[in-house]
């Protein structure tokens, strides 16, 4: 009986809890029970509970409130800025040309590309970026980048300054000098251009024909030293050579007997050339030569004495060449301080100290006329100087290496350059232009030489160890000039057109002759 009772009860359904749903803060209903608690002082607990709050258990607000108008009215105004851009946006116009949409980013130092961008999306983000720092910071970049450039153009530009009154009276002789001559070269060019065309032809065979059968006539050992540079007297009866011994000495031709040895460097010689009047016109007593050497010291020489009759000083660097002028009045040289000067031996002083070269001036040569002259650098660059005006007429680029020779045709309009590329230019100085550029050596140019009577070839020398042969016009090659043991180091043409020089590294001198 008791059994089935129990067992009655447990079948009975469990009673269901009533959910009772609160309204409004339990704080509140919280602080009625503890108030209420109190008041009766029955409360149970209470003490634990206040030990709760003072220990910091229990954490019950003192009413403040957290106002969220704030943050809502900070992302309205966010939102409304950006709708304020977008309109800006929309009224910037930007150029179509995707060209001048790279160069308005890159003034604003933006990347002018990212990856997978094409032109509507790079003007998209550049019109994105004007509407946030404006329309006007382009413009404003960009007058700062004019700005810029036309102070690098002042910086670039010619500028002139005051000469002596020495400069203006020599550039009137130049001026006098070379005009006269230039008529006459001239006249003979049109004297030249009457001469029936099979005639030219035929000469020029002959001419070809008789380079193709240049052989080695003379090698004389020179010094212990290297042999730098070799020059012909204007009679053609000797020949100079410098040395890195610091001798300079003078041969007869062409026998190749020692006639004199100029003692007065200490150091390496670049190079030593006679007076355009040497032998001819001047006496033994007159100064006759000049040479130049590594210390920076220049000397002058006459044809009767081992000693130098005077030095020229001024140079703080390595002198590298001297070139006399076709009068014999002037003098050029050419300096590593990446200048060149003219002195003039009337006056006994330097009337021109020309820079415009980065890098030191390396060779000189004067225009047949007198009028110009043209310098090479180790700048890789040439430049022709008018001595008239003192102006740059004409700018020599093209090289890619220093320039370490130079010298013009008879003609008075063709000029050739030697360069450390391994290439000799021809240059056309009626329009400015290279004209041809010879793929001539194996290694770096150390001279180049027209025939000086009438640039009918182009001799060149250079570090491979040979000397060549060229046509001109045409360029081909006529003849390979090999026996040299090392780098040929200088070149020369005697003034007849007869004999061919060679001086060396290899401590030699060559001479070379059509049998």
């Amino acid at each position: 009986m008791i059994s089935m009772r129990s067992r009655s009860n447990n079948d009975a359904a469990p009673a269901v809890k009533k959910s009772r749903v609160y309204y409004g803060s339990l704080e509140e209903k919280e602080r009625e029970r503890l108030s209420s608690d109190i008041v009766s002082g029955t409360a149970t607990g209470s003490d634990a509970v206040k030990a709760g709050i003072e220990a910091g258990n229990i954490n019950i607000s003192s009413g403040e409130t957290l106002e969220i108008e704030d943050r809502v009215s900070e992302r309205q105004q966010e939102a409304l800025a950006e709708f304020e851009r977008r309109r800006r946006a929309r009224q910037i116009t930007v150029s179509t040309d995707d060209a001048e949409v790279k160069a308005g980013l890159r003034a604003l130092g933006e990347p002018i590309t990212l990856f997978g961008e094409g032109p509507a999306d790079r003007r998209e983000r550049l019109r994105g970026i004007l509407s946030v720092v404006g329309p006007d910071a382009l413009k404003k970049s960009r007058k700062d980048e004019e700005r810029a450039k036309r102070s690098q153009d002042e910086c670039q530009q010619t500028w002139y300054h005051e000469g002596s009154t020495s400069l203006k009276d020599s550039r009137l002789w130049l001026a006098r000098y070379s005009l006269p001559r230039a008529m006459r070269r001239l006249e003979a060019a049109r004297a030249q251009r009457d001469i029936a065309e099979a005639t030219r032809t035929i000469r020029q065979q002959e001419l070809h024909k008789s380079l193709r059968n240049l052989n080695n006539f003379c090698s004389q050992i020179g010094d212990d030293r290297p042999i730098s540079f070799c020059h012909f007297s204007p009679d053609s009866k000797m020949l100079a050579t410098a040395s890195w011994s610091g001798l300079c000495k003078l041969w007869s031709i062409p026998e190749c007997n020692l006639i004199r040895t100029l003692r007065g460097h200490n150091t390496n010689v670049g190079a030593v050339v006679f007076r355009p009047q040497a032998g001819l016109s001047l006496d033994q007593s007159d100064v006759s030569l000049a040479s130049c050497a590594a210390d920076g010291s220049v000397k002058l020489w006459n044809l009767e004495s081992d000693e130098p009759v005077a030095d020229i000083e001024g140079h703080s660097e390595r002198v590298s060449r001297v070139s006399w002028h076709p009068s014999g009045r002037f003098l050029g040289t050419t300096c590593y301080d990446n200048s060149w000067r003219l002195w003039d031996l009337e006056v006994q002083e330097e009337i021109l100290h020309q820079e415009g070269h980065s890098k030191g001036v390396h060779d000189l040569h004067f225009h047949p006329d007198g009028s110009l002259a043209a310098t090479g650098g180790l700048d890789a660059f040439g430049r022709v100087w008018d001595l008239r005006t003192g102006r740059c007429v004409v700018f020599l680029e093209g090289h890619l290496k220093e320039i370490y020779s130079l010298h013009f045709s008879p003609n008075g309009y063709h000029l050739a350059t030697g360069s450390g590329d391994n290439t000799c230019k021809v240059w056309e100085l009626r329009n400015r232009k290279c004209l041809y550029t010879v793929p001539a050596h194996q290694n770096l140019l150390s001279a180049v030489r027209f025939q000086p009577t009438d640039g009918h070839f182009l001799l060149t020398g250079a570090y491979d160890n040979t000397a060549k042969v060229w046509s001109h016009p045409g360029w081909t090659p006529l003849k390979t000039l090999a026996g040299h043991e090392g780098k040929v180091m200088g070149v020369d043409v005697s003034p007849d057109g007869k004999l061919i020089a060679t001086s060396s590294y290899d401590r030699t001198f060559k001479l070379w002759l059509s049998e």
